[in-house]
């Protein structure tokens, strides 16, 4: 898939005024830091990757083993959004159930662990769980859809869009934070920031 901002890259800007230390220190951990696994099982991993690679982004580079893995270092950090629905449980918890109830519903519909489904069943798989059609016994409580949509959707799509080869697919300029961001109306944009090609 050609993006509209090709040959962008936001990093070009290493050394501008649009990054500062505390950016490039926290972009540098990001870029070369690869956390090892010490959360979740190889079971529960492997079912995450497979969910990853349906929910993420397709951009080259930019693996579901990473995007596991950082969800992965998150839980073992204990470093959550510092919120919970009422009634939820605590983070890691609400994952490791919804990641067995997810491979339970894979068992359930086509007889086969997650990560062994052809995309088609995968994305049927997810689609059940997003609706909330599921066997409520295997989510114990959980709330299938609440999990999909506010778990495993907002955290993907939100580490994928917190790396550099994601804001380069999507034109963004970097952080607001030293040089801030002037032009905000639609479709204005500061002379620093990426031009769609025609």
């Amino acid at each position: 898939m050609a993006t509209p901002y090709e040959g962008y890259d936001v990093l070009e800007k290493w050394s501008s005024p649009s990054f500062d230390d505390q950016t490039r220190d926290a972009l540098a951990q990001r870029l070369g830091e690869i956390p090892p696994r010490r959360f979740f099982s190889r079971e529960e991993l492997s079912t995450l990757e497979a969910i990853v690679e349906r929910l993420a982004p397709p951009l080259p580079g930019l693996e579901a083993s990473l995007l596991s893995l950082w969800i992965d270092d998150r839980l073992h950090r204990g470093s959550d959004e510092g919120f919970r629905s009422e009634g939820a449980p605590p983070a890691h918890e609400a994952w490791q159930r919804g990641l067995a109830a997810i491979e339970g519903e894979a068992r359930r519909l086509f007889g086969a662990s997650f990560a062994t489904l052809d995309a088609p069943s995968k994305e049927a798989a997810l689609h059940a769980v997003q609706a909330g059609e599921t066997d409520e016994g295997l989510w114990d409580g959980l709330g299938a859809a609440s999990f999909f949509s506010d778990t495993l959707l907002k955290t993907i799509a939100g580490l994928a869009y917190a790396h550099p080869l994601a804001w380069n697919d999507i034109g963004f300029g970097g952080p607001a934070s030293p040089r801030g961001y002037v032009r905000l109306g639609f479709d204005a944009r500061d002379p620093w920031e990426a031009k769609k090609r025609r």
